[in-house]
């Protein structure tokens, strides 16, 4: 991969975010510009949705924990929050395809996806030592606790305060009229 396409690539994979973010409908956008030639196809482009979200949350954990060491279990919940709040068409996007994967690599891949993130929630939350079959069950265990208690943040609204401007923004449409 040279250079310019691995900007490329990125610069693609932001807009692909972005777009999964503002649809939350948890479905690839394949329809993006430039994902069919960059990606190649929709396993590719969920690996590096998958990674995305993993790094992310590998990296809040971490900053979590820096502020939170003595509640490992609780900066873990609170890193899996803030990452769904910045990521949310993402997670959106793992969730579906975890649960319907459109063929059998896929299946595979998500599950192997979901047991890393798992074996990652617990031993960052200090409940396992080893990543083995205890600690997917344990990751998982933390997960739906993160699930259970989170509470997403509703998007500013932006696009409902340029439908209906300020009694002050439209008295000086007025006057300049």
């Amino acid at each position: 991969m040279t250079w310019k396409s691995f900007h490329s690539r990125g610069e693609i994979l932001r807009d692909v975010i972005t777009t999964a973010n503002t649809r939350r409908d948890g479905i690839l956008p394949m329809d993006v510009d430039g994902v069919a030639e960059t990606f190649g196809d929709q396993l590719t482009l969920l690996g590096a949705l998958q990674l995305r979200w993993h790094t992310r949350l590998a990296g809040r954990i971490e900053r979590e924990l820096m502020r939170q060491p003595m509640d490992l279990e609780g900066s873990v919940v609170a890193a899996w929050h803030a990452t769904a709040d910045e990521l949310p068409g993402v997670l959106a996007i793992v969730d579906h395809y975890r649960t319907e994967p459109l063929d059998d690599a896929m299946a595979e891949a998500m599950a192997k996806s979901g047991d890393k993130e798992h074996v990652l929630l617990a031993m960052m939350a200090g409940r396992v030592s080893a990543p083995d079959r205890a600690a997917v069950r344990v990751g998982a265990a933390i997960e739906a606790r993160a699930r259970a208690t989170y509470r997403p943040v509703r998007p500013a609204p932006t696009s409902r305060r340029a439908a209906h401007p300020r009694l002050l923004a439209r008295l000086k449409a007025a006057l300049a009229a």
